[in-house]
């Protein structure tokens, strides 16, 4: 069982933890993030070990005719949770709103894919978000099936990529694996991490603010 989902009554405020926003690049078989501070990608190469804390579900994007990135809130309940899809560019543009099921194919065409956003704790420590969108979210939800029993207590390890191919078209996904239970200062740091996370999405769920993530540098 998870340890949050999230609060819609809360009225605390929390600064966002998310140190790193982490993407799998299917053809370097790496992950990415953008750098503020340095103005660059930064490359992630494998191993990676990583404790959950959270997931949810959100969209991103690029928009063609505004030329600008696309986005939208994240959602615990995709089936009954309504979701604000925008662009960044002119600011607040709305390209769609609704429950993802009834907007789903409008976002699509607007150049939106759905993503699975996964908060996480680092090895340092650090809180840092994944965003996984295609084939690779097919391989996080069927690993975390197995999981989930163990999400409190295990690190998950990425150690290799798949190749995988359809039709003419070839990619990899990351190989999801269950790795060794917490130390004792581990579980100490993970449950730290956790209560973060919470705060910040408990203040973010009783109001849905522009999102703090740099566009320059991301592919969408």
């Amino acid at each position: 069982m998870a340890k949050f989902s999230h609060t819609n009554d809360q009225s605390n405020k929390s600064s966002n933890p998310t140190t790193k926003y982490l993407e799998w690049r299917s053809n370097d078989k790496s992950f990415r993030y953008y750098d503020k501070e340095r103005g660059e990608n930064v490359e992630v190469q494998l191993p990676l070990k990583f404790a959950f804390i959270q997931h949810y579900h959100t969209v991103k994007g690029w928009h063609d005719k505004n030329q600008s990135g696309i986005y939208s809130n994240e959602v615990y309940f995709i089936g009954s949770e309504p979701m604000t899809v925008r662009a960044f560019k002119p600011k607040g543009f709305v390209v769609a709103d609704g429950l993802y099921k009834d907007i789903k194919t409008q976002v699509a065409a607007q150049g939106g894919k759905y993503h699975r956003s996964v908060y996480v704790m680092l090895e340092d420590g650090s809180v840092a978000n994944i965003s996984f969108k295609g084939a690779v979210v097919r391989e996080w939800s069927e690993f975390y099936q197995e999981f989930k029993t163990s999400e409190d207590t295990n690190w998950v390890e990425i150690t290799e990529a798949v190749d995988q191919k359809k039709g003419s078209v070839k990619y990899s996904t990351p190989k999801f694996t269950v790795g060794k239970k917490f130390t004792a200062a581990e579980d100490l740091k993970h449950t730290a991490a956790c209560g973060l996370i919470e705060a910040h999405m408990d203040a973010y769920f009783s109001k849905v603010e522009e999102p703090e993530l740099e566009t320059d540098g991301i592919d969408f």
